[in-house]
């Protein structure tokens, strides 16, 4: 948790590789993403999920192939490119989507849902990649509180199978709904780090200096 800049994001990039740290080292799944090339970095990425903030979808593709994207790192080059043409694994993309309530647009252009309905989209390919640990920045920002609640529930089902999920987000009372640990940052430093069941919402609206 943390105000807008405070390295939420930056922190997540770290974790999933796509940022190399400046200073010292990032373990993810006991591995070191930076010294990871070819196959040994194609097999982390399997295990790791990411919802990012800006959702990183193909607009112009129908929702079945930006779903089917969580599978990449597990395809050969030959059956992604084949998955285009013709999409693979369509039964298991529509059950993805049918836990985040979108079924019956596996086949609509991305570019013409919602903002909200994006993010799902987003959701559900992390849900049909399966991995051990799930990096979620903003997962429900554009969704309404009951959204937001099923959401983190289906986000947070690789920590009940012993991995984990690590989220970033703005509502307080939905860290303490979903999260076992709050970590607060500012300006880059951990300020904060205690089991959600020690904190209170009064407690974090102490932490962002306005109300929860």
């Amino acid at each position: 948790m943390g105000a807008s800049g405070a390295g939420k994001s930056t922190l997540l990039a770290v974790a999933n590789g796509s940022v190399p740290p400046t200073a010292g080292t990032v373990a993810v799944l006991g591995e070191d993403p930076t010294t990871l090339r070819g196959p040994a970095l194609r097999r982390l990425r399997a295990r790791v999920g990411t919802v990012h903030q800006h959702l990183e979808l193909a607009g112009q593709l129908r929702v079945v192939h930006n779903v089917n994207a969580g599978r990449l790192a597990s395809w050969s080059a030959a059956r992604a490119a084949w998955s285009l043409v013709r999409p693979q694994g369509v039964d298991d993309a529509v059950a993805a989507l049918d836990r985040v309530g979108l079924a019956d647009r596996v086949y609509d252009r991305t570019d013409r849902l919602s903002g909200g309905q994006r993010q799902r989209v987003a959701v559900a390919r992390v849900l049909l990649q399966g991995p051990e640990l799930v990096l979620a920045d903003e997962p429900a920002s554009a969704l309404d509180p009951v959204l937001a609640d099923r959401v983190l529930a289906l986000l947070g089902e690789p920590a009940a199978r012993g991995g984990a999920l690590v989220a970033s987000l703005h509502d307080p009372l939905l860290a303490l709904r979903h999260c076992d640990r709050v970590v607060g940052l500012a300006a880059g430093r951990v300020v904060l780090d205690a089991p959600a069941t020690t904190l209170s919402a009064a407690d974090l609206t102490d932490f962002y200096g306005t109300p929860a």
